[in-house]
């Protein structure tokens, strides 16, 4: 594809306007006139022709995949390669599509500037026979998978009169995930590699279920711990040590189901003066300041990493189940940087369903697939009161088998009537009312479900990730599992 340059249009100008006021005046410098008109656009024809095929030889070449951080800058690069034996001056534009699901783009929930670009084109000087390369410095402002592509470029032709224009078929996947550095403050004895530092100390219930090794008889020791076996053998009292266990199965329950897609508050951004790599004296990256609010979804998805590191740093399994009305993902616990690595590429693509959530299949799926007793972190939202009995029927298939801990965001306004600041008007006093009646009812649930032996937790949107630490310790300082 060719377009006029300015130099065309000034040329036809500068030779057209003259040679027709000269015709008009003299009659008889006609001929010259359209002869000196035709020779510019013969030659206007002659570089078009020549500069039809100047990109031609041009090949792009980028990586598949290009992985994000949410609100963090990070490089995307195209190296471009030419053939032919002279230097070209490229202007460039990247193509950026909205969000991914299952490889068909998302129906809504997404902003209109998913990836935003320092700037919309870039430049670069390709050599003769030689290769050069294309820069784009990108942030996104919301999680999940883009594609980027094709790449767009353009060069004058051999006198400058056209713009040579050329599309590249490039097609990157560029994979945004979620930040952990806004919850460092309240995790971050979990990120220092102290273990459990730093979080509230629970001692330690009981005398641990898992052997770990013999020991001589110290007074004081308790009956029931003696190895008689090996105390006949030595001759002497031989006691047996126990610790807690360390290779426990964990796993997080997301409900990405039609609630899980309300918004849930704006994130608090990096701070001013600290860049996401920690450093002091840098700004935060643009767009973050004025990013989409975050939705329920969102909020789950980042307690969910959360929790895979501390069950990593704790030597657990951990495990992830996602589910709507259907069952969406499931990656059976594991340990190591590749399991952490499947949590996160599982997480990445994860987006709310317009449907109600199936607690059955759930659980009778949970009920078949894991064998070995569980921790289950059930991340969902009860405040829908037929949601909220068929879960209070379902969680029976697996209570008896597991450990389950149920919890949800507290809904907007859900608070006891007389809390909170005064009365401003009586619109006010109906959103009290409405808001002291959900909060009633998930009060009435949680009692139904203590009942049958399952903990239930109302959760503040900004401490999700620190509240379900707490849990996650009191079951492991108490031997629970």
């Amino acid at each position: 594809m060719i377009v006029p340059r300015r130099r065309l249009l000034v040329g036809v100008a500068v030779v057209g306007l003259p040679a027709g006021a000269l015709a008009a005046v003299v009659p008889e410098a006609l001929g010259a006139s359209l002869a000196l008109l035709g020779a510019v656009l013969l030659l206007a024809a002659l570089d078009a022709v020549l500069g039809a095929e100047g990109l031609a030889d041009v090949r792009a070449s980028a990586p598949e995949v290009v992985r994000l951080v949410d609100g963090r800058p990070a490089p995307i690069d195209i190296d471009l390669h030419g053939e032919k034996p002279r230097r070209r001056v490229l202007r460039a534009g990247l193509v950026v599509a909205r969000p991914t699901r299952r490889g068909r783009p998302h129906p809504g929930l997404v902003v209109d500037e998913p990836l935003r670009l320092d700037e919309p084109e870039t430049g670069a000087t390709l050599p003769a026979a030689g290769s050069a390369r294309l820069r784009w410095s990108c942030v996104s402002v919301r999680r999940g998978v883009y594609q980027a592509g094709p790449c767009v470029i353009e060069s004058p032709s051999l006198l400058g009169f056209w713009s040579v224009r050329a599309s590249l078929p490039v097609s990157i996947e560029v994979r945004v995930y979620p930040t952990l550095l806004r919850e460092r403050r309240s995790v971050a004895a979990l990120f220092l590699g102290r273990g459990s530092a730093g979080l509230r100390a629970l001692r330690p219930v009981g005398k641990g279920r898992e052997f770990e090794k013999l020991r001589e008889y110290v007074p004081g020791d308790a009956m029931e711990d003696i190895h008689w076996k090996a105390t006949a053998r030595r001759g002497r009292p031989i006691t047996k040590l126990f610790q807690v266990e360390r290779t426990q199965e964990v796993y997080v329950v997301i409900d990405a189901s039609r609630l899980s897609a309300r918004p849930s508050g704006r994130a608090q951004p990096l701070p001013v003066h600290e860049s996401a790599d920690g450093e002091a004296g840098a700004a935060s990256p643009p767009g973050v300041e004025d990013r989409p609010a975050l939705t329920v979804l969102d909020r789950f998805v980042t307690a969910a990493l959360v929790l895979s590191l501390a069950a990593e740093r704790q030597g657990d399994r951990y495990g992830l189940v996602v589910f709507s009305n259907e069952m969406d993902s499931f990656v059976r616990a594991g340990t190591g940087r590749a399991q952490h690595r499947a949590i996160r590429e599982a997480l990445v693509t994860l987006h709310p369903r317009l449907v109600d959530p199936d607690f059955e299949e759930l659980f009778a799926f949970l009920r078949t697939r894991l064998r070995r007793r569980a921790l289950l972190f059930v991340l969902t939202s009860l405040d829908d009161p037929a949601l909220a009995e068929r879960f209070a029927r379902a969680i029976a298939i697996v209570s008896t088998q597991h450990l389950v801990l149920v919890n949800q965001l507290r809904p907007e306004g859900a608070w006891p009537l007389f809390s909170g600041s005064a009365v401003s008007g009586t619109d006010e006093i109906y959103r009290r009312l409405a808001g002291h009646l959900v909060w009633s009812e998930l009060l009435e649930l949680g009692a139904r479900l203590r009942g049958r032996g399952v903990p239930s937790a109302l959760l503040e949107r900004e401490q999700v990730p620190h509240l379900l630490l707490e849990q996650y310790f009191r079951v492991k300082g108490r031997q629970l599992l």
